[in-house]
């Protein structure tokens, strides 16, 4: 039994946003809208003294997304993702931005000393993430034989070519693109002046400022272990979050869950997380390191978090403890 992110989006999202009380101003109304994109919900809160304004500024945040998703989603069969990844040449010719994403892939990727990965294919297709299979564990041998195909230190940057040299397989944007992709949103929308938004898409959120009475945008954390239930409440303030669970996605073997996030060195799903909540200013670096934080040492992460500015990280283990930095402060629930 398979359980795809796009049937887990619309609950995850209900947790996220029912928190939002209504607010308004004497001149600003509060507009939202929701479409399907990335193959799942991606959801537009802002408040504008008009209707006409709001749905204008959303369908451009709404296009921009779009615009993210076909030309950079692995999953897409246009984008220049795909095209690498069945190209025969092995290699693209990237414009500034894709030069700016696989930049920061590449920062992220030393960060995590490596752990962090999205060369990881073969493990997802051999767990049975990427098209429906037998339900059963790789064997061994399977692991060893798609763990051969996976190293990020084989992906080039030479000038403006992105170049996957063997025994590579593919790259997948799941990881980080819906992240950069709302962060692409709102900047659309404050480049038409709105002062107070929220973009969700499942597990990333971006803000633009604080709701219009000046109090912030809280956020429902859900407890990894019982869904229907909060953890603790955090408070965001034209800042942006990411969130990677072991609930998001899974496979059902035998009646035991088997999640997405893999530890490319055993082949098997990450053990000693539940989930990991990245705070920052940027909706693509909360993506990003949500994700290489879920795969380094709990130790290292918070680490990293307390000395890194505008970085603000909470970590549940697989015992249920609560590990943060000190500059993250959660409202937890009595």
């Amino acid at each position: 039994m398979r359980n795809n992110r796009g049937i887990k989006a619309v609950m995850i999202s209900f947790m996220l946003l029912f928190l939002f009380s209504s607010c308004s101003t004497e001149k600003l109304k509060k507009y939202e809208e929701e479409r399907f994109l990335f193959s799942t919900y991606v959801k537009i809160i802002l408040y504008e003294n008009s209707q006409e304004k709001a749905k204008e500024y959303m369908d451009l945040a709404f296009n921009e997304i779009e615009r993210i998703d076909k030309i950079f989603n692995s999953k897409q069969p246009e984008s220049v993702i795909s095209k690498l990844n069945n190209s025969k040449e092995r290699k693209i010719t990237l414009d500034n931005e894709g030069l700016y994403l696989f930049n920061k892939i590449n920062e992220t990727y030393k960060l995590s000393h490596g752990k962090y990965d999205i060369t990881i294919y073969p493990l997802l297709h051999a767990w049975g993430f990427i098209e429906d299979k037998d339900e059963k564990i790789p064997t061994a041998e399977e692991i060893k034989e798609a763990q051969k195909s996976i190293g990020y230190d084989k992906v080039l940057i030479q000038g403006n070519e992105l170049i996957l040299l063997e025994p590579i397989k593919e790259l997948d944007t799941g990881s980080f693109l819906k992240g950069y992709a709302i962060e692409k949103g709102k900047e659309k929308l404050m480049e038409k002046g709105v002062k107070n938004a929220f973009i969700s898409s499942i597990s990333s959120i971006v803000t633009i400022g604080t709701k219009p009475d000046g109090s912030n945008w809280r956020v429902g954390i859900q407890n990894p272990e019982k869904l229907e239930e909060i953890l603790g409440v955090v408070e965001l303030n034209n800042e942006a979050m990411g969130v990677s669970g072991d609930y998001q996605t899974f496979v059902e073997i035998n009646g035991k869950k088997y999640h997405h996030i893999l530890d490319k060195k055993t082949g098997y799903p990450v053990g000693d997380k539940k989930m990991v909540v990245v705070v920052a200013k940027n909706g693509f670096e909360a993506d990003l390191l949500s994700t290489a934080f879920f795969l380094m040492k709990t130790e290292d992460a918070i680490k990293y978090s307390e000395k890194t500015k505008d970085l603000k990280t909470l970590i549940i283990t697989d015992k249920m403890e609560i590990k943060k930095d000190s500059k993250l402060e959660i409202r937890l629930k009595q």
